[in-house]
């Protein structure tokens, strides 16, 4: 009896998880689009603030009236989880402000690939031959994006490589806490202790923003909660094995952006390299559950 697909078996939810999923590539591409913008006028650490505090605005009347904050077990974990989150988000505002955009989208799709290292070294998960042949690709992609023998290696896509090794952990501490945590509660806390933080970390280099500066911090904010919201629904109306290839649509929106708003042009070796590592992350995550490590409950 031959398998049926999901648009086969979900139709109208899968082509709306699909719908959700092209959306939230666009946001994403928006994004990194806002934060070149700012790049050398909002220092990054500022940004990691704006986003957090008004991406926490948007959601926070849902937080107030569907969320029993109380009845997390964590309490310190949430806080060290959002400095995390904080930290892997300024990683990436400083790649995406000096390094080209689709460079470091590329080397975000490594994520997985750490995340595997992380469950064999701190889990103690299996390391099968296919995910040691997969993470041994990814590398290879990553170097093929990297061009070390080119002139020597931006230094931003450093930031962006650090950025992908502080989401892994992230993802790692949330398979333990949503053992005990629900969703919405982990997402909850993240968003209520990652603007605190944000205000402690930016205050060291503060210098206001103009309000022409305040509106794109603003609208960044909002658009990563949207994305968040979008990503959550689509995983929810379809499989997250059938999505998690669609996750690859960030790269041509965020290339395609890239050359409208400040004419870069993706070369061969980004296309080429980023190819390896998001085949090398199918495999090493496989299926589904590649779809659950990349929709974590973890905020804007």
């Amino acid at each position: 009896m031959p398998v049926q697909t999901p648009l086969q078996t979900g139709g109208r939810a899968a082509l709306i998880a699909v719908a959700l999923m092209g959306i939230a590539a666009v946001l994403n591409g928006a994004d990194a689009v806002i934060v070149r913008l700012l790049a050398g006028e909002v220092h990054p650490l500022i940004i990691g603030f704006t986003r957090a505090a008004f991406g926490l605005a948007v959601v926070l009347p849902w937080i107030l009236t569907r969320v029993d904050l109380a009845a997390s077990p964590y309490r310190w974990l949430h806080v060290l989880r959002a400095g995390l989150k904080l930290a892997s988000l300024v990683a990436f505002f400083v790649a995406f402000a000096h390094a080209p955009l689709s460079d470091v989208v590329a080397i975000n799709f490594t994520m997985p690939i750490f995340l595997t290292l992380g469950a064999w070294a701190v889990l103690g998960e299996r390391m099968t031959l296919p995910k040691l042949l997969a993470v041994v690709a990814g590398f290879a992609g990553m170097l093929i994006v990297i061009r070390p023998g080119e002139g020597g290696v931006n230094p931003a896509l450093a930031f962006a490589l650090a950025g992908a090794v502080l989401t892994a952990v992230i993802q790692l501490m949330l398979r333990r806490m949503a053992l005990r945590d629900t969703t919405d509660r982990l997402v909850a806390w993240n968003l209520l202790t990652m603007a605190p933080l944000g205000l402690l970390a930016a205050l060291f280099v503060w210098e206001t923003p103009t309000p022409a500066q305040f509106g794109l911090l603003a609208l960044q904010g909002a658009l990563g909660a949207l994305n968040m919201t979008l990503l959550t629904r689509a995983f929810a109306l379809a499989e997250a094995s059938f999505l998690a290839p669609l996750d690859f649509l960030r790269l041509p929106v965020v290339a395609g952006m890239a050359f409208v708003f400040f004419g870069e042009v993706a070369g061969a070796s980004t296309w080429i390299g980023a190819a390896v590592i998001f085949g090398a992350t199918l495999i090493a995550a496989g299926g589904a559950r590649y779809g659950r490590w990349r929709m974590p409950p973890d905020g804007p």
